[in-house]
């Protein structure tokens, strides 16, 4: 008995030291998101810049004004992979709701930059039930996270029922 308790605490330092690691490495993803977020940054002026300054000059076409949204959207997503790391450090958890907002805002770049003309139906149908499935999967997580919120001052009607 008095080795398991022993092993159980060498085990629970092993664990420690783990979790220190991968802390570390959740510290560095975050500076390289960071640096990635600049350079996603830099990309958008650049494509403004040469999508601007090309003949004819300060005019844009509508293939120019998807290919510059889909580097803000871009950024956008960057940022939002910053922001489920920075949760992470501080809750030590992964928050789904902010994964699936992450999904959702990367297959609607897709839907946004995607070129019917050349795009099968299946591959356009598939990306339909993706956003269909994410918008569901969001919609029943801030559901249950309204539902299990209590107000202070009122009760808690679910332990009546």
């Amino acid at each position: 008995m008095d080795e398991w308790q022993q092993l159980s605490k060498h085990d629970e330092r092993f664990v420690r030291f783990l979790q220190s690691i991968i802390h570390l490495a959740v510290k560095a993803l975050a500076v390289l998101m960071v640096v990635v977020i600049i350079f996603g940054v830099a990309d958008v002026v650049y494509v403004l810049y040469t999508r601007i300054s090309a003949h004819p000059y300060h005019l844009i076409d509508v293939s120019d004004i998807l290919a510059t949204f889909g580097a803000f959207i871009a950024v956008l997503i960057a940022i939002e992979i910053f922001i489920n790391i920075v949760s992470y450090l501080r809750d030590d958890a992964i928050q789904l709701e902010v994964v699936i907002a992450t999904a959702y805002m990367a297959i609607l770049r897709k839907v946004i930059v995607l070129d019917y003309k050349e795009t099968a139906p299946e591959y356009v149908f598939a990306t339909a039930a993706t956003v269909l499935a994410l918008s569901i999967g969001y919609w029943l997580i801030v559901a249950r996270k309204s539902r299990t919120r209590i107000v202070p001052g009122q009760r808690d009607r679910t332990a009546n029922d």
